[in-house]
């Protein structure tokens, strides 16, 4: 049973946390790109951003997977209360609270502003959306050494 909630759980982690990490990241490049199309835009610039922040969006709410089977997983292997795990734990907390709280009510916010023609979107917006998705995706990437490194595992690795 353990392989099998192991397996799962780095499936969901690829299949959903992935596609989050990726969208994400091009968000906001893609809102520039579509302000600076402007009035004379076609359609895909503004199209690209609303499938960006779609993606994120729906991948994120996939996301509750990975810690549903990761806890069942550490359950399973008996470790619930191994430092790293609890590190990472607390690490993917933390960047589900910065997707949930910040990334993706910017992404609205921006995406809003360009769908209905408000004020425009500064530069200095997209890079502080920028800088925090770039924090969400280290975030992502430090729990990942963590669940593969182990420390104290028994892999030998």
């Amino acid at each position: 049973m353990t392989k099998f909630l192991l397996s799962a759980h780095v499936i969901a982690a690829i299949v959903a946390i992935g596609p989050v990490t990726v969208a994400a990241s091009m968000f906001p490049a893609a809102v520039r790109r579509a302000q600076t199309a402007g009035a004379d835009a076609d359609a895909g610039a503004t199209a690209s951003v609303r499938l960006l922040h779609r993606i994120c969006r729906v991948y994120a709410l996939l996301g509750i997977a990975v810690p549903v089977f990761g806890f069942a997983t550490a359950s399973a292997m008996g470790v619930l209360t191994d430092p790293w795990l609890l590190v990472s734990i607390a690490l993917t907390a933390v960047a589900a609270g910065l997707l949930a709280l910040a990334v993706l009510p910017r992404q609205d916010a921006l995406l809003g502003r360009i769908d209905g023609g408000g004020a425009p979107v500064e530069r200095a917006e997209t890079a502080r959306l920028a800088m925090l998705t770039g924090v969400f995706n280290l975030l992502w990437a430090v729990v990942t050494v963590l669940m593969i490194v182990r420390p104290g595992s028994t892999t030998g690795a």
